[in-house]
């Protein structure tokens, strides 16, 4: 059952239109001289409600892909990609996040709305420096995107998520 539910998320994740490999995105901000391990992670029912009361938002997906930057044997960073549904069609964000738990880059990895929607290098370039402790709310700290809203919604929620994800798995505690 769990590599069914895996299976289903990827081929999901892989509906959405292709922007830049997940690796690609990696190597280019961490350079070329990292090694770096993925892995699907499925929580359990309780992890989850945990993830999203954190993040703020309702239920969702319990399937993430995670990412485990590493250089010279040490973790310098990790990666979380999230794939949500922004007006209808799928959009898959990849978060860089210090082992501290600081947002270092947003890549947009794939995004199966119209390009304009598409939120721009200078939008999510916001994010880097950003912590679960940062309100992350559209119009509060984050600007909106005018006729783009749904989409720099879904980024802004996104990292959210990330950040609680990223706390769940791999915040030294």
């Amino acid at each position: 059952m769990r590599y069914l539910l895996i299976t289903l998320f990827l081929f999901s994740t892989l509906q959405a239109k292709l922007l830049i490999n997940p690796f690609d995105a990696l190597h280019a901000v961490y350079g070329n001289d990292v090694k770096i391990e993925k892995k699907n992670v499925l929580l359990s029912i309780d992890k989850a409600k945990v993830v999203y009361k954190q993040a703020g938002m309702p239920k969702g997906k319990k399937i993430f892909r995670t990412f485990k930057v590493k250089k010279e044997g040490k973790v310098i960073a990790y990666a979380i990609l999230i794939s949500r549904v922004v007006r209808s069609k799928d959009a898959a964000i990849l978060y860089m996040i210090s082992p501290e738990g600081v947002i270092e880059s947003v890549e947009v990895i794939a995004f199966n709305e119209p390009p304009e929607f598409t939120p721009s290098k200078q939008y999510v370039s916001q994010f880097k420096g950003k912590t679960d402790q940062d309100t992350l709310r559209v119009g509060k700290d984050i600007p909106t995107v005018t006729g783009a809203t749904m989409g720099a919604r879904n980024v802004t929620d996104g990292a959210r998520l990330a950040l609680a994800v990223f706390d769940m798995l791999f915040r030294e505690k």
